[in-house]
């Protein structure tokens, strides 16, 4: 069970954490859930109706985690920039952000919490050693977008788009100053895969 999920008798997953691996969890989930943004103030009143119409903004975030996280529905098709077409799927992506980049945001929230919640209740249980790390099914899912929302953060910090940019990262020198993130980016990836194969049937 050391640093991979596996499966537990009625669903969830199971792995084994040290102390240090709790703690980079933690502290990338942290500064994950600073990137996303707070949620609506909790002094706000609750209003159903209010939330239900409440748009959220128009234009892609600037940061381009935030981009990766929150891409556009609608991408230009090559060779069109400039033109009515393109024009036309940057105001549907617009349009499509603005009623939905808040829910996504929230739920992306909500997995990350997840995350912190089950490393603090481990750490509360176990001490400082690290322990067994048990989640239920809803737990793990929400493990496993975290994970992919993690490594899409650090993927985009350390300019990864496809595969062969992967297959870089292994052959980095120790010196380098990213190497580190990199560690940490594979690390995850391992942890991500074998929890999606405790999940499926």
């Amino acid at each position: 069970m050391p640093g991979h999920f596996e499966p537990l008798p009625g669903g969830g997953a199971a792995v084994a954490l040290d102390d240090v691996e709790i703690s980079i969890i933690r502290s990338l989930t942290v500064q994950l859930l600073e990137l996303i943004g707070p949620g609506p103030a909790e002094d706000a009143p609750a209003d159903p109706l209010a939330e239900l119409f409440a748009e959220g903004p128009s234009e892609p975030p600037a940061d381009p985690v935030l981009k990766r996280l929150f891409p556009d529905a609608y991408s230009d098709p090559e060779g069109t920039a400039g033109t009515k077409e393109a024009e036309e799927q940057q105001a549907h992506s617009a349009e499509f952000r603005r009623y939905t980049e808040n829910d996504l945001r929230a739920g992306k929230r909500d997995n990350a919490l997840a995350v912190i919640r089950t490393l603090d209740a481990l750490t509360a249980a176990a001490g400082d050693s690290g322990g067994v790390l048990k989640l239920s099914p809803q737990e793990s899912l929400q493990w496993l977008r975290a994970l992919n929302d993690l490594r899409l953060a650090i993927g985009s910090r350390l300019e990864i788009t496809d595969e062969d940019d992967t297959d870089l990262l292994y052959r980095l020198p120790d010196e380098d100053p990213r190497k580190p993130m990199v560690m940490a980016y594979l690390w995850l990836g391992g942890l991500q895969e074998t929890l999606v194969s405790t999940l499926m049937p």
